[in-house]
């Protein structure tokens, strides 16, 4: 029997109360080992003296320079380990928060939209630059300090300064998770939807061309412009997300995962596999089987 996600990461039961709009946990240690899960509740989460310390997001792997902050969407795998940290006072604190804190209704404002695309976006976890950490950590840290209504203004306040931060960085690939990033493109939400429900055939770049009404040189101008990437370079990162996850929760073998996300053969999805995630597909599925425990 095929193992599934909910059989081998188990979902994490937070502090968070209903009643409450938010919480927040703050750590110093020596060693920062967070097991692999998942919760229900948004995440941001700050790390400071974590140089060396080996983070998990969706099916992102990578190693923390001094400091970091991530925000995490519902659902999304996550996880840190000491890995080569020697650190003795690793910082970590975490805000969680309810999914309809920020409700429907009240993102379709005009002035929630930059909030809104930020919510959107934290389903592939967004990655955060040193200079918006160094502006920010403070108010972070000293969140816990503010007591009721003062603290849900300044829980906002942060969210905003967040929302209008360039060069962020998305982690996990898109496929990886049931969430979509938004875009303000029509034209190019026509060809994400293509992508997101034929991944798993052969897509010609005329195609998409086509369907967005433009002559394919123009469409690659276009589509790069928007999304800072290539129709091919996008295509497959939605594959090797879809593949990720395969990898993890099933036990398909490689193989078969490729043909299934659209690799016309295993040599192509493990070479293309090995460039994006600097492993191949074996030693990811390995990766996640060893850091994956359990919650209670």
């Amino acid at each position: 029997m095929q193992l599934t996600a909910n059989q081998k990461i188990m979902r994490e039961i937070t502090s968070l109360n209903p009643g409450d709009c938010f919480t927040v946990s703050t750590r110093l240690r020596k060693e920062l080992d967070v097991p692999l899960h998942y919760h229900k509740e948004y995440e941001l989460t700050l790390i400071l003296n974590g140089k060396g310390v080996k983070r998990i997001i969706g099916n992102s792997i990578g190693i923390m320079d001094d400091m970091e902050l991530v925000f995490i969407g519902p659902d999304q795998y996550h996880a840190w380990f000491t890995h080569q940290c020697t650190s003795a006072s690793i910082l970590q604190v975490s805000i969680q928060f309810h999914q309809d804190l920020f409700n429907e209704e009240l993102l379709k404002k005009n002035q929630l939209s930059q909030v809104r695309n930020m919510l959107s976006s934290a389903q592939r976890g967004i990655l955060f630059p040193k200079q918006a950490i160094s502006d920010i950590a403070d108010r972070i840290i000293n969140l816990k300090q503010k007591s009721h209504f003062e603290a849900v203004i300044e829980l906002f306040a942060i969210f905003h300064a967040l929302s209008i931060c360039p060069d962020v960085k998305l982690l996990s690939d898109p496929g990886f998770t049931e969430g979509r990033v938004l875009h303000k493109s029509r034209r190019i939400e026509k060809i994400f939807e293509l992508m997101y429900n034929q991944y798993h055939r052969h897509i010609p770049l005329a195609e998409a061309a086509e369907m967005a009404n433009m002559p394919p040189t123009s469409f690659s101008r276009f589509f790069k412009m928007r999304t800072g990437k290539t129709f091919v370079e996008v295509l497959n990162e939605l594959r090797l997300g879809y593949a990720s996850r395969m990898l993890i929760d099933t036990n398909l073998v490689i193989a078969q995962i490729a043909f299934k996300c659209g690799f016309n053969n295993l040599s192509n999805f493990n070479r293309t596999f090995k460039i994006k995630k600097m492993c191949t597909p074996h030693e990811f599925r390995e990766t996640y089987s060893a850091e994956n425990s359990f919650f209670v």
